[in-house]
């Protein structure tokens, strides 16, 4: 037997006896695995989890300067679903995926027993999204559904965390062409969508995975006042956890 099978012998028994299991603590066999193919080992775990949920923190605890904004849009929320208006929204990635939970938080419910409440997300209907993506460009993809589907006094909702989102700001200037309120959800900068947006949650981070955790945050705040505004029942019809 050759040395180096000796050593990894070793090591393997090693592996086992920490545990005192039959099988090796696979934690440090994998190490010895990655030092025998010479690929690069794990780093320390948690540090990354330890920096991730400290920044997290902190761009969740300054969200208390965007009280005013929260207000001001779930006001306008309101009043647009009471007149009979609807909620529309849309990003592109992890956005389009918080456009779809939002609206369907609102659809179906999000703590509240009560009626469904009228909102779109415009990032689901896949022939529409490649049709006008073919027919007329990726950057008309929402803005087509907008001049489709918005009416004067909706709510229309871009969320990009660059906020220079090519898509998301032309679909803001065809609803707000339209009469529509138009609102951006972006990180720190604001970018293109500030200057399109009658309000704008800008996010302080310049970190997409925190601006994206802000802004799922932000939306369930929402879907909170507008359910307690619109649709308040009795205490004990709240939903609990599934």
């Amino acid at each position: 037997m050759d040395c180096g099978q000796q050593y990894r012998d070793s090591c393997y028994r090693e592996a086992l006896g920490a545990t005192g299991m039959r099988q090796p603590f696979w934690p440090l066999y994998n190490l010895i695995r990655f030092e025998e193919s010479g690929m690069r080992p794990m780093p320390e775990l948690s540090g990354i989890f330890e920096d991730a949920v400290a920044e997290h923190l902190k761009v969740i605890g300054a969200l208390k300067d965007q009280m005013p904004v929260l207000e001001r849009i779930a006001g306008k929320m309101c009043v647009a679903l009471q007149a009979g208006h609807k909620i529309l929204w849309f990003g592109n990635g992890g956005s389009a995926a918080d456009a779809q939970h939002m609206a369907a938080e609102l659809v179906g419910r999000f703590l509240l027993e009560r009626r469904g409440l009228a909102s779109i997300a415009l990032t689901t209907d896949t022939s529409i999204l490649t049709s006008v993506a073919n027919d007329y460009g990726f950057e008309c993809v929402f803005s087509r559904q907008v001049e489709a589907l918005c009416q004067a006094g909706d709510v229309v909702v871009g969320i990009s965390t660059s906020g220079n989102s090519k898509n998301v700001c032309k679909a803001l200037q065809a609803a707000r062409d339209l009469g529509a309120i138009t609102v951006a959800f972006t990180g720190q900068s604001g970018g293109s969508a500030a200057a399109t947006a009658d309000e704008t949650l800008a996010i302080p981070s310049r970190q997409t995975p925190r601006i994206q955790e802000a802004h799922i945050l932000c939306g369930h705040m929402l879907c909170d006042a507008i359910e307690r505004t619109l649709c308040l029942q009795p205490a004990g019809t709240a939903r609990r956890a599934e």
